[in-house]
């Protein structure tokens, strides 16, 4: 695989990650896709990047994610054409969260 093979597969795991969460999450929080990337050199690995809104609810959404891993596999299994399929993890993305903070430091100058 070429590194075009590689951006448009982690665009297709993020883009069905957001699809899943979406039909999946309830609505107690807002949790949105951030980014994707391979976590390993075979690319058997990949770790999903989210923000959640409030900021209170990530680890209930990190729980939640980790409770429908398996189950998010089996949809990018019936929905991509993606093989091997990778491992997928998700993370809370902390730099939205420190681009959002210095945003709001700088608007106070």
């Amino acid at each position: 695989m070429s590194n075009r093979h590689d951006d448009r597969a982690l665009e297709v795991i993020a883009h069905e990650a957001a699809a899943f969460i979406l039909r999946e999450a309830g609505p107690a929080s807002l949790i949105t896709v951030t980014r994707a990337v391979f976590t390993s050199k075979s690319r058997d690995r990949v770790t999903v990047f989210i923000s959640c809104f409030p900021d209170e609810k990530i680890h209930a959404a990190l729980a939640f994610l980790e409770r429908q891993r398996q189950e998010f596999s089996d949809h990018l299994k019936k929905s991509t054409r993606i093989r091997p399929l990778p491992r997928v993890e998700f993370m809370q993305d902390d730099g939205e969260k420190n681009r959002q903070r210095i945003d709001e430091i700088s608007g106070t100058l």
